[in-house]
């Protein structure tokens, strides 16, 4: 369309990611009703959405092939961006007094994450946050990468002693005989009165009017809160295969959960919280440096 920017927005496939971004382009559906077209004037501007792992749009960052100009990011792999993106005040997930969740067989001997030594533990990536707060808990793990959805069958058949669950994977533990020893999110809690900086939004610092671009992200997350029912439909028309986005108590209480009001404004809290997670992980040695929080 003439005079049009398309930037390009990549997000993880999980539902509080989906949902944030409907109300740029519209649900698309006849049975949409109004919500069907774009909720926002974006002046001039136009958005091309591209759903990927987390895990993969860490690396894509990390390695300077990321083709995105806004992407989603898990809080631990934005150190190693910091000079090339900054994040975006909406769009984040934090787990308050909750977090990705250690899980085993429930006939497994493990009963707390310090009864780990040799276990393996299968993670969702290297470059999470969730495994992030795994190593500060209990360093020197050892662990198999692999994606967020195989992991709750790989501790089932026994390929792995322990997983840590991401997303929705956390929501059916019964389903695959499984049962909690840890949440990270509490965990980190209780060692720092915070919420758990889970996953980012962040934008090329390059982009011109970066603010209002900023502002735009801010009021689309804020209609998808606001406007509940309206994105459980958008979710369960795109429900990809997963059956407990049909369940409506299920996809209320993943809403409630990762769709927060820090989710749509992180503000002074979501702030200390980064700059914790940060300090921590540098004076574990698991990060170069602290960065420079660019927050807009």
């Amino acid at each position: 369309m003439p005079g049009t920017t398309t930037l390009t927005l990549a997000h993880s496939p999980d539902a509080d990611d989906l949902v944030m971004w409907w109300p740029l382009t519209g649900q698309n559906h006849p049975d949409a009703g109004r919500f069907s077209s774009p909720q926002l004037d974006a002046g001039g501007l136009a958005f091309a959405l591209t759903a990927r792992d987390v895990e993969e749009l860490n690396k894509l960052a990390l390695t300077g092939e990321s083709v995105y100009d806004i992407t989603a990011i898990s809080a631990a792999a934005y150190p190693a961006i910091a000079d090339r993106y900054a994040i975006t005040r909406a769009g984040a997930s934090f787990g308050e007094h909750y977090g990705p969740k250690l899980v085993v067989r429930k006939d497994s001997a493990i009963e707390t994450f310090e009864d780990l030594a040799g276990d393996l533990v299968a993670i969702p990536g290297v470059n999470t946050t969730a495994y992030m707060t795994l190593r500060l808990a209990r360093p020197g793990v050892r662990v198999n990468e692999m994606l967020f959805s195989e992991i709750p069958e790989a501790v089932a058949s026994g390929e792995a002693d322990a997983g840590l669950l991401i997303h929705e994977a956390q929501l059916t533990l019964d389903h695959h005989n499984l049962r909690a020893i840890a949440d990270m999110g509490q965990w980190w809690g209780t060692q720092t009165g915070l919420p758990l900086p889970l996953g980012l939004n962040v934008i090329r610092r390059d982009l011109p009017d970066l603010d209002a671009i900023c502002d735009l992200l801010a009021r689309s997350v804020a209609i998808a809160a606001e406007e509940r029912e309206a994105s459980k439909a958008f979710l369960r028309r795109n429900n990809a295969g997963k059956p407990e986005w049909d369940d409506d108590a299920l996809l209320d209480w993943y809403l409630d959960m990762y769709v927060s009001p820090m989710t749509v404004d992180m503000g002074e809290t979501g702030r200390r919280a980064l700059g914790e997670l940060y300090r921590r992980a540098h004076d574990a040695g698991l990060i170069d440096a602290v960065p420079e929080l660019d927050i807009r």
